[in-house]
């Protein structure tokens, strides 16, 4: 059951994390308002994080790469997190809409949620594999 579930998961995740990935580098400019000032250099960071989410996603569907990939999802998704918090801070515009702070805590709490789901993923997944 854990292991029909875990693929599940993986796939509902990983599928639009390569779709989302993908359009970081269809339609870069879009992304690039929201990253942070203090790190520059924006087309590049769109592009490595749409390397990263390609990958991700990937690798999360894949069963061998899973633990690996559900780990690095957590990672990614808290680091990324900083260009969501500059849109809230800073009220920045993305694709032409700003949004208010009760959009920004649901958001907040998602990518929360999205955090531990793939932590979750990243420890049965470790689990399956340990068992045999």
């Amino acid at each position: 059951m854990i292991k029909v579930l875990l693929t599940i998961l993986s796939l509902i995740l990983g599928l639009p994390l390569i779709w989302i990935g993908i359009l970081h580098f269809q339609d870069p400019a879009w992304f690039e308002p929201i990253v942070p000032d203090l790190i520059g250099y924006p087309t590049f960071w769109v592009y490595a994080s749409g390397v990263f989410e390609i990958v991700l996603g990937i690798g999360l569907i894949i069963p061998k790469t899973r633990e690996i990939s559900g780990y690095g999802i957590a990672l990614m998704l808290v680091v990324l997190y900083a260009a969501n918090f500059n849109m809230w801070v800073n009220d920045i515009a993305i694709g032409g809409s700003k949004f208010g702070t009760n959009w920004h805590i649901f958001r907040a709490t998602v990518q929360i949620l999205l955090i531990s789901v793939c932590i979750w993923i990243g420890r049965k997944s470790s689990k399956q594999y340990n068992l045999g």
